[in-house]
């Protein structure tokens, strides 16, 4: 069996930034990380435009408190304001941290770190480094770690958290190269495994988000929360949805409908095409569904609308966002400088995740604690996002929680001793899981179960939802997941066996699938990320609080928990 003082799953920038923190406390402490692609391939390189901080490097008037309003009234008033309050205080200071480290951000002409306009901030505040901000920081983080001798196991897969008597004890993992199967205990374990954004079909995550940590959470009897808040990136490019940064829009693009209109005057115009995610991407859908979206001869009625930068000339563009130019002439073959980016929203980011307190520590319900089980990054909800996530919130999350969670890690192993685990009961099990997928003699081919479980999920929780939708979703999300025990594997071998991991992860977006739609169903009014056409209205008096979603393969329980109001009283949100 192998053992670590502290193991964590996932090696993107909340799991490297947690590592990094143990290590420097306490440099002797055994610290690992558990990656099932290599960690400089986590979905965190993808992140592109920045990352939040009231540095008042361009602009003297902004205040953490005005950070903080802005992301409560962003969240919808769902998000908990204290961890708030700690993420936007520590805000400016992480970032100077990440510069020490070699973080390249962009400049001002004075050498000081560059700030941009971001949607729903109410200042430029956004610290960048081009529009390849997430490459920059995890760089320098997994550059780190080898400097700090933390261990790294890339390319192994984690099949199941060891929860026994409400303490995590360890994980079940195998390796993608040659199917080794090991049991790993630890005094501490920590989740770090990203979004979901694989459970739809279209979305601006890569292959590896497929909800694994947030599945493997809900299959040990933990509750995950605020699931049925999905944030739909408003500038997915037409028609693959890879990203187009909001760094476009905070350096000044228009979104035109097929009229030539600038529609967004009509949605918010106070802050036009820097309204926050969840409000721009319901005005584009509602100009598609009018008829004012764009075909891809130009003609109207079609299914996008332009992205249009041409007024902001060459030079700008290819010195602010340069990879944005770069995706859109390599995947659709449109040149930015001269012609407008098609674009229509996309699957992007989870505000729900595995329930913590401030320090990490996930919950196993509304007032207890699981011990020696922490999560952070998207994979967690200490709900600084609440219903919808303001742009550049989402890598300033991972930076401060990380190193949050990693010192209370820190604190938390010290002078404890190793958990009691028995090794072989989980192996065989483990084995028997993995010998059975291959060996079943099933009909379905995997891709096929998912292609139709990836366009149910798109199709029955979109942007606009309704009770019906949702009931007829939920059935025939029910009636795919029966046929998961009929899907075969070509390639029976253990040696990269990507079929494998496949199969195993259908299970992942099964669990995560159900639990979204459950948890929206249940929510009878519209709250940022989730609008219902039936219950268009906020509720606070019925669902000013936290969905608290427990799994089980017979159905799901819905509970709640309160929301954290100790600065800003919930008023209408209006841009």
């Amino acid at each position: 069996m192998l053992e670590h003082d502290v193991i964590i799953v996932g090696g993107g920038l909340a799991g490297c930034r947690a590592a990094l923190e143990i290590a420097r406390t306490d440099p002797s402490l055994n610290v690992a990380v558990v990656a099932k692609t290599h960690p400089i391939r986590s979905h965190s390189v993808a992140a592109q435009g920045g990352m939040a901080a009231s540095l008042k490097n361009v602009d003297d008037e902004d205040s953490w408190e005005a950070h903080a309003f802005d992301t409560v009234k962003g969240s919808d008033y769902l998000a908990d304001q204290d961890a708030v309050a700690i993420l936007t205080q520590e805000a400016p200071n992480v970032v100077i941290d990440l510069e020490h480290m070699g973080v390249l951000f962009s400049r001002l002409a004075d050498g000081r770190i560059a700030q941009r306009a971001f949607g729903g901030h109410s200042h430029n505040r956004t610290c960048y480094a081009a529009d390849k901000t997430g490459h920059a920081i995890l760089h320098e983080l997994v550059n780190n770690l080898r400097r700090y001798g933390v261990q790294i196991y890339e390319e192994w897969y984690v099949m199941r958290l060891i929860l026994e008597d409400g303490q995590a004890k360890g994980l079940v993992m195998f390796h993608l190269l040659d199917g080794q199967i090991e049991v790993v205990r630890a005094k501490a374990v920590m989740f770090a495994t990203g979004g979901y954004g694989r459970v739809y079909n279209t979305t601006s995550n890569d292959y590896a988000s497929t909800g694994d940590g947030l599945a493997m959470t809900a299959i040990a009897g933990l509750p995950l929360e605020d699931m049925e808040f999905v944030q739909f990136h408003p500038t997915g490019l037409y028609p693959v949805g890879v990203l187009i940064s909001e760094a476009v829009r905070g350096e000044g693009a228009y979104l035109i409908n097929a009229e030539g209109d600038r529609f967004m005057a009509n949605y918010a115009p106070s802050r036009m095409e820097l309204a926050p995610r969840d409000i721009t991407s319901r005005a584009i859908t509602y100009e598609i569904r009018a008829g004012r979206g764009v075909n891809l001869d130009g003609s109207p009625g079609g299914p996008f609308v332009y992205l249009d930068l041409r007024h902001m000339g060459k030079e700008k563009i290819m010195s602010r966002v340069p990879f944005c130019w770069e995706e859109a002439h390599r995947l659709v073959g449109v040149d930015a400088v001269t012609q407008p980016m098609p674009v229509r929203p996309t699957i992007h980011y989870c505000m729900g995740g595995i329930p913590v307190n401030t320090d990490g520590q996930v919950r196993s319900s509304g007032d207890s604690l699981v011990d020696g089980f922490y999560a952070a990054g998207e994979t967690s909800c200490v709900s600084v996002h609440g219903a919808n996530r303001l742009g550049s919130n989402s890598l300033l999350e991972c930076v401060v929680y990380g190193k949050r969670t990693g010192a209370s890690i820190a604190r938390y192993v010290q002078n404890r001793k190793f958990p009691n685990v028995n090794e072989q009961p989980y192996i065989t099990e483990a084995k028997q899981q993995i010998q059975s997928l291959l060996e079943q003699p099933g009909k379905y081919r995997i891709n096929q179960i998912r292609q139709e479980f990836q366009d149910t999920m798109t199709q029955y929780c979109g942007v606009f939802r309704t009770e019906e939708l949702m009931q007829e979703g939920l059935e025939k999300l029910e009636k795919l997941q029966q046929q998961y025990p009929q899907i075969y594997l070509d390639d029976k071998g253990s040696c990269w066996n990507t079929e494998l991991v496949e199969a195993l992860e259908l299970q992942s977006l099964m669990v995560v699938g159900q639990t979204i739609l459950a948890s929206a169903l249940n929510r009878q009014e519209s709250r940022g990320a989730h609008f219902r056409e039936d219950f268009p209205n906020r509720d606070d008096s019925q669902f000013l609080q936290h969905t608290m979603a427990y799994y089980s393969p017979a159905g799901i329980d819905i509970q709640y928990r309160p929301v954290m109001i100790d600065m800003f009283e919930p008023k209408e949100r209006k841009y």
